[in-house]
């Protein structure tokens, strides 16, 4: 489906001019390539500081673990369900599981926060600076106080520190159920999620600024990866927007591999929105789907020599 939509939606909006926008970009997708990298190099710097003492992990090994699960998450309907036991299992000969899946569950709030507040941000922008249907600005103005709500929740949880997950599995399992004896793994878990930052202040400060600095070169990338098309650099306050645009289509339709075809819908949309037409924005996509795919194939070469090595 999300391949006919691609097609669908290329076809519409010209596939000559889009052609043109995708030569234009030239050598200067190596450096998109680079810039994609970098932000893949910043996630696995928070999870590394994510993990509890004495684990220790070598960068290159999480490097190569962050790049194997993307490609899964990326390949497959099930996104982080995927990519994030993908990257706890191929270093299990270096960390056990629970440590390394606690460290990529802390990692992955740090990151959906940051997601979220860059979301938000972006979208106060658009409301500042463009004059939408009320519709549309009605709907905006939602979002953005949902991502309130979200935030609110977050800090109340941090402060009263309830034992939700496995309280609801107390009450769903039945009384002699032999999984009661999980449980408590269960609590440990939520234990140390609500305590990180208390026990670990001083890495909280690393580790948000990774997930921002994932969030600004992502501004960079889409500012140069327009100028490289256009041929003229788009205001920063323009890129921001954008990529927060590419944020939300990514977290909203993350269980469509590759996010193909809704996501030159949804980035062309914004484009078009903006008043600069829906081509640029469905350009701007495709450039960026052919980054993520060439680290998906990276990614899944780690995947199968890891797991070879393994089977071996």
């Amino acid at each position: 489906m999300g391949l006919g939509l691609f097609a669908w939606f290329v076809r519409r909006i010209g596939p000559a001019e889009i052609w043109q926008d995708l030569v234009a970009v030239g050598w200067g997708f190596l450096a998109i390539i680079a810039i994609t990298g970098a932000r893949f190099a910043l996630r696995t710097i928070a999870w590394r500081r994510c993990l509890e003492p004495p684990h220790r992990l070598p960068f290159a090994a999480a490097f190569g673990a962050v790049l194997a699960g993307d490609a899964v998450g990326n390949l497959t309907p099930l996104g982080v369900l995927a990519s994030e036991p993908t990257k706890a299992a191929l270093i299990r000969d270096r960390i056990p599981l629970g440590p390394s899946l606690t460290a990529l569950a802390i990692e992955n709030i740090f990151y959906g926060l940051s997601a979220l507040a860059m979301i938000a941000a972006s979208t106060v922008a658009l409301l500042l600076a463009f004059d939408l249907p009320p519709l549309l600005r009605e709907a905006a103005w939602i979002a953005v106080a949902m991502v309130a709500v979200v935030f609110v929740t977050v800090a109340w949880l941090l402060w009263k520190q309830p034992a939700l997950i496995g309280r609801t599995l107390s009450a769903i399992l039945p009384a002699r159920s032999s999984l009661h004896a999980q449980i408590a793994r269960v609590h440990d878990l939520e234990e140390q999620i609500y305590t990180f930052a208390s026990r670990r202040g001083a890495g909280v400060i690393p580790i948000a600024a990774a997930e921002a600095g994932f969030h600004g070169l992502g501004v960079i990338e889409i500012y140069l990866t327009w100028w490289l098309m256009q041929g003229a650099a788009p205001s920063i306050f323009t890129a921001f927007i954008l990529e927060g645009a590419t944020r939300l289509i990514t977290i909203v339709f993350k269980f469509v591999p590759l996010q193909l075809g809704v996501a030159e819908m949804g980035l062309g949309g914004f484009t078009q929105l903006l008043g600069y037409g829906a081509t640029p924005g469905t350009s701007l996509s495709i450039v960026r789907k052919a980054r993520v795919v060439f680290w998906v194939i990276v990614g899944t070469g780690l995947f199968v020599r890891k797991s070879a090595l393994k089977i071996r």
